[in-house]
C-alpha cells in the first residue's frame, strides 16, 4: 500500500535519506524528491492547470499541467502516471528532460524544497479536471507563458516561475526533440 501522505527525502545527489510526513517536510523545509509534469499538445502548446483553492499552498495559482512527490517505494514515473491520472483523468509516455534544486517559501508557513524532476509529455486527447485538484485548466504558448509571467507573476506557481526563468533553453529544447520525435513516430506509423 502507497503511502501518498509521505515524500522521500533526499540529499543534493539525489540519495534518499529518509521519509517523512509530507507536511512535516514543507514545514521545515526538509530536501525532498518532486516532479513537475509538462504536458503539450501537437502545436507545442503547454496545459496549465489552476490549483483548486483547498490545496494545502499556492492554492488558486496556475502550475504546470501536474505536481506531486513520489510515495515511498514509488518511482518517479509511478508517481507521474498515477497522478496525471488522478488529476486529469488521462495518461500519456513521459520522458524526464532535466531535474533541478530550488527552495521556496509557498505560503501558510510552509517550504518547498525540492529536488524537482521535469518530466514532458505529449497529448491531445480530452481529459477531466478533478475538482478536489484543479479550479481550470488552459491551453498557452511557452512565450504567451513567458509574457503572463512577466506582467502578473504573482498568479504563478513559484516552481513554474523558476523553470520558466532558469530552465527555459532546457524546456524548449525537449519540446523541440519531443515534437520531433512524434512527427517521426507518426511517419512510421504510416
Amino acid at each position: 500500500m502507497i503511502k501518498t501522505n509521505e515524500i522521500v527525502l533526499v540529499d543534493t545527489s539525489g540519495n534518499q535519506t529518509g521519509t517523512m510526513e509530507k507536511m512535516e517536510a514543507h514545514r521545515s523545509g526538509r530536501l525532498h524528491r518532486a516532479f513537475s509534469v509538462f504536458i503539450i499538445n501537437s502545436q507545442g502548446d503547454l496545459l496549465l492547470q489552476q490549483r483548486s483553492g483547498t490545496k494545502y499552498h499556492s492554492c488558486g495559482l496556475w502550475s504546470n499541467t501536474c505536481c506531486s512527490h513520489p510515495a515511498p517505494g514509488e518511482t518517479l514515473f509511478q508517481a507521474a502516471h498515477r497522478r496525471l491520472r488522478e488529476e486529469l483523468d488521462f495518461d500519456c509516455e513521459l520522458r524526464e528532460i532535466f531535474s533541478f534544486t530550488y527552495r521556496a517559501e509557498v505560503g501558510n508557513g510552509l517550504i518547498e524544497h525540492e529536488l524537482d524532476h521535469v518530466l514532458l509529455g505529449v497529448y491531445d486527447g480530452a481529459f477531466q479536471p478533478s475538482p478536489d485538484e484543479i479550479q481550470a485548466c488552459k491551453w498557452t504558448s511557452i512565450t504567451e507563458l513567458i509574457h503572463e509571467i512577466s506582467v502578473n507573476g504573482e498568479a504563478y506557481t513559484e516552481w513554474l516561475k523558476l523553470v520558466i526563468e532558469l530552465k527555459l533553453p532546457e524546456l524548449l529544447r525537449g519540446v523541440e526533440r519531443l515534437q520531433n520525435s512524434s512527427v517521426q513516430d507518426a511517419l512510421a506509423a504510416q
